[in-house]
This record gives C-alpha cells, structure tokens and sequence, in this order.
C-alpha cells in the first residue's frame, strides 16, 4: 500500500493524531511521522515511534552526511502528505512558502497530494488572514478535512475541533487508494446504533448497540465513492463522515427516515440494533420509586427491515438490502431464516457472546449469508468486516446491472 507522511503540530488535538496513525495502518499503509517542534509538546515522539516502527522526525537539522536533504527523500518517496492536526500558524507557513522547519519544507519539497486537518479556536479559523491562507492552498490543490463543531480545549463552543479520526483516515484513502467501485455515485442508506423508547422523561428501553459497525459502513462506503445517507441512533460514538447525517431516537423516527432515504437509494443497510419494543404510553412525568413491582406494558415497534423488504420487492429495480442478525445462540438457523422471511439479500450474523464481537467493542466476527452463498469472518476490525460486506454488496450490484444490460 501506500508510504504516508503524517505532519503532526503543536494543537491539543494532536493526541487524535495518534488514532489517525493507527487507522492508517489498519489500512495497509506504510506511516512516517514528522513532528514540529510544537506538537512534542503535546504528544511524544516515542508514542509515533512504537507505532509506526520508524525514525520520527522533529528537525532539520539531524546529524550526518546528506541529512539536510532527508525532506527531499521523503517528498519523492511519499504518496501523501497528511497534516493534522494543523495549526493556523503551519497553514500560514504553507499558504506564503516558508520554509522553517522540516514539515514546512516538506511541503515544498514534495509533489504528492496534500490533506490538511485544521484545527484551532473558533474565532482564528474565522479571521480574514486564516481564510485567505485556506483558500490560497485550496487554489493550489490542497484538499481539507473540515473541523467539527463541539467543545473547544480553550473552553469556547464552535467550530475548530480537529475532524474524527476516522473521517481523516477515510478522507486519505479516498486520496492513495483510488478504485474503480461499484458503489461510487450509488445512494448508499446506513443505520447505526440503538434506538431508545422512553418509559418517561428519565427511563428508557434501549440496548448497548454503540453504533461502531454501522459507523465503519458508512466510512467504508463513503470512501469508495458513495453517497452516504448516515441514519444513527443516540450513540456517543461521532458519527464519521458522509453526505448526511440524520440523528433519530424512537424506531418511528427511524423507521419514518429510512423509508424516505429508501425511495432514492440503490442500497441500504440496517446495521441498527432498532428496540423490538416500545411502551405502549410513555408517561410524561417521572415514575416514583414504589416498594410494589412495577408492570409495563409494552407494543412491538415498527419491523423496519421487513417493511423494506416489501417495498424493494415493489420497485423496478429491487434495493440492495443488507440486515444484520445479533443472536445470543443457534445463530446460522435464526439468521437464514431471517433473510428469507423479511425478503433480504444479505444477513450479517454475530453472536454477541463471543468475546470481542458484538456490542460496545471495536471488533467483530461474523457470518455473510446470501442466497446462494454463505462467508465467514474471524474476529477482527469493525472496519475490516465493513470492507467485507460492502465487497458482496459490490458483487450484487455488478449481477443486476449485468442482468439489465444484457
């Protein structure tokens, strides 16, 4: 895969660098960090160094034949300088060409593409200069992560947080992993995470689902061209990036968006761990603690996976429609004849008592049951089993646009 320098400088936001590393790894790529001075102050250069197995570069001015040269060796040898995060003081460097320190001659030096991550105070990333030194690296090709908005390390609310770690890792493999995909300008419908149907204002019922494997859908699909419609429930995972982000609470909410999003998408995938029950009438004030038991009365919510199930079936050219199945036990039975009955082509199966897979973790291991073909995947990344998936989906797509074509 692809060799990716990772200039890293002084923003309290470089800790999340350290996940942007590794992300990039996770991927198959080859990471050489360079270090301003700055940013050791934040995060040591031993931390990269474990991680990415090499030598990280915090100056210019390393001893030995030939090292004042070493950023012209790297600039030739790297598929992508990626900066984040980056500080309004290194964009300004980059935008008027000063070259001061290795990260900024490096810029200069190399003609790979470059990707910068800003971050800083609401009110820098707002003023004129800032701007104006965006827009002239915009002019010259740089792409850009954009910040998010949130909670600020100088305590302020606003824009200027570093982008997730995931966007950025998804935003460079866009960049050195170009494919010709199946997927790309395909509409592309993700569900994540739980739902909550609220007792009263203080309870709900609800489950541990995190929202991290439709989270690593969406990335996933979005990298490879998609447009992604990310439909998630309360999680407190960030979402990654994609073309629309639509947060709901209830299974209506999410059952009422999904439906919409349907009628123009080519996929959809209900990785949503949706509550297969609701109370019945949720009280508007909070229950007070009683020595009686306490009886609730609940209704089944809406079947969203089925209801898409039929309204595929209506179309002229059916979805590509993936559901998952978490089962606690006889889990190949239950997952087979979920997909037949709610009219499906792909089930993803996993046992949520298997140590590491299931809810609340970053891995999973599961089973890829088509109608015709049945795949099985040991425990590993979330993001390595989204590849898996969106691989079939793929394999789907290609059949029906054959079979239309022909």
């Amino acid at each position: 895969m692809a060799l990716i320098a990772l200039g890293v400088t002084g923003g309290i936001g470089a800790y999340k660098s350290v996940e942007v590393c590794r992300g990039l790894q996770k991927r198959g790529h080859e990471v050489v960090a360079v270090m301003t001075r700055a940013a050791t102050r934040f995060v040591g250069p031993l931390t990269f160094e474990a991680i990415t197995r090499r030598p990280v570069i915090t100056s210019q001015w390393k001893p030995g034949a030939n090292a004042d040269i070493e950023h012209i060796a790297i600039a030739d040898d790297i598929a992508l300088l990626l900066v984040a995060p980056c500080t309004a003081n290194v964009i300004g460097k980059f935008a008027n060409g000063i070259a001061d320190d290795f990260l900024s001659s490096l810029y200069l030096a190399t003609k790979a593409p470059v990707l910068i991550a800003p971050a800083m105070n609401t009110n820098m990333l707002g003023h004129d200069a800032v701007q104006r030194n965006l827009q002239t690296l915009a002019d010259r090709g740089v792409r850009f992560v954009e910040p998010g908005e949130g909670y600020l390390a100088c305590g302020w609310i606003g824009k200027g947080r570093l982008a997730e770690p995931e966007a950025i890792v998804a935003a460079a493999e866009r960049i050195v992993s170009p494919r010709d995909s199946a997927l790309r300008g395909r509409r592309v419908v993700v569900t994540a995470g739980p739902t909550y149907e609220d007792i009263d204002p203080v309870r709900y019922v609800g489950n541990r689902s995190s929202g991290r494997m439709g989270f690593a859908i969406a990335a996933a699909a979005h990298a490879r061209g998609a447009n992604v419609t990310l439909v998630a429930g309360p999680t407190s995972v960030e979402p990654p990036l994609a073309d629309e982000v639509v947060r709901v609470r209830r299974a209506t909410e999410m059952r009422d968006v999904v439906l919409r999003a349907a009628e123009h998408a080519d996929v959809v995938i209900m990785a949503a761990a949706v509550a297969d029950y609701t109370p019945v009438e949720p009280l508007a004030e909070k229950i007070a603690k009683r020595d009686a038991p306490l009886t609730l009365t609940l209704q089944r919510t809406p079947d969203i996976l089925a209801d898409l199930g039929r309204f595929s079936a209506r179309r002229p050219t059916p979805l590509v429609l993936v559901g998952f199945a978490a089962e606690t036990g006889d889990l190949l039975r239950k997952a087979r004849e979920k997909r037949a009955r709610k009219n499906v082509d792909l089930i993803v199966a996993n046992d949520v008592t298997t140590p590491g897979a299931g809810f609340e973790v970053e891995t999973n291991a599961v089973t890829i049951i088509g109608a015709d073909e049945e795949q099985t995947l040991p425990l590993q990344s979330k993001a390595r089993v989204a590849e898996s998936i969106l691989d079939r989906v793929e394999q789907l797509l290609k059949r029906r646009t054959a079979a239309v074509n022909s």
